[in-house]
């Protein structure tokens, strides 16, 4: 199987930066950005990831916004929603935009992949 690449989208770059490399260990090909914006015109520089790992509080343009703008340049992109600010309702409303995914901070780094292994394998279906 191809590699996976997997873009992490997080205002806390520590945060997102830090998770990027532990995926690259792991074998992924793994960036981060710290809004929207930026990964839209990540996307649009380097192609679309497989998968996105996408905070839900950020600034400027919150989680489920990006979520919509992110579906709209790739709609089989998987996208897997991680936030520490989460709520049943905001998970809901991800699910009915298209998120693959919702899983609260902080996360087993085990189950992560997990997840953005699958959610990589529907994208690769179709």
């Amino acid at each position: 199987m191809a590699e996976v690449r997997v873009l992490v989208v997080d205002d806390e770059m520590d945060f997102a930066s830090t998770l990027a490399e532990r995926l690259e260990l792991r074998g992924f090909s793994a960036a981060a950005v710290p809004g929207a914006e930026e990964a839209l015109a990540f996307m649009r520089q380097a192609g679309c990831p497989d998968v996105v790992v996408l905070d839900l509080k950020m600034p400027v343009i919150d989680g489920l916004a990006a979520l919509d703008l992110l579906k709209a340049e790739d709609p089989s992109m998987g996208v897997i929603m991680l936030t520490g600010h989460g709520s049943t309702a905001s998970g809901i409303e991800g699910m009915q935009r298209g998120l693959y995914d919702y899983l609260m901070k902080p996360v087993e780094i085990g189950e992560l992949i997990d997840r953005i292994n699958s959610a990589a394998a529907r994208r690769r279906r179709g």
